[in-house]
């Protein structure tokens, strides 16, 4: 994910300052890693740097001093390319999940015990993210679904890699 086109998809409603920009980006983004200030106005600057985004005005409403921004025609083209285009899937597996199971089937010559706590871990998500689905906004709901089914993908996994261990640990050793 690319935050700069985030926060160029948030600034398309009207311009923003970054603190707002930050709260409605967890808002939105429910399950998401928050954005830290800085990286907000990090973000910020380089948008401003690479005419994508530019200071509209600067106020101040009882508080601090804010700047907020708009986006520009430059940055309306970027944020229609980006969202033009597809997530490649991923080339390689990065899975800490299957780190473990291959590590401890190799060290301890069985992952099976590993396996079972994790598919029990699994579970006890899945039983939080179904209960905040139904409780929560839309925008929480869609992040609970796309975490319910990556969970469920991952159960999946666990059920053939616990049927599979037999095999992996006759592998050869390199």
């Amino acid at each position: 994910m690319s935050t700069g086109h985030v926060m160029l998809g948030l600034l398309v409603e009207r311009p923003k300052h970054g603190y707002e920009l930050k709260r409605e980006h967890d808002r939105r983004l429910p399950g998401a890693r928050p954005l830290a200030y800085g990286q907000v106005y990090a973000t910020l600057q380089r948008l401003q740097r690479d005419g994508f985004a530019e200071v509209a005005e600067t106020v101040q409403e009882g508080g601090p001093e804010r700047t907020v921004y708009a986006i520009t025609e430059e940055g309306l083209a970027e944020l229609t390319r980006w969202l033009d285009g597809v997530e490649a899937p991923a080339p390689h597996l990065s899975s800490a999940l299957l780190s473990r199971v291959v590590v401890a089937s190799v060290a301890n010559g069985a992952a099976d015990g590993y396996l079972s706590r994790q598919r029990a871990a699994h579970l006890a998500r899945m039983r939080e993210l179904t209960a905040e689905r139904s409780a929560g906004s839309p925008a929480q709901a869609l992040a609970a679904d796309y975490a319910l089914q990556h969970l469920d993908a991952d159960l999946r996994w666990i059920e053939t890699a616990m049927l599979r261990l037999a095999d992996l640990k006759e592998e050869p050793h390199a």
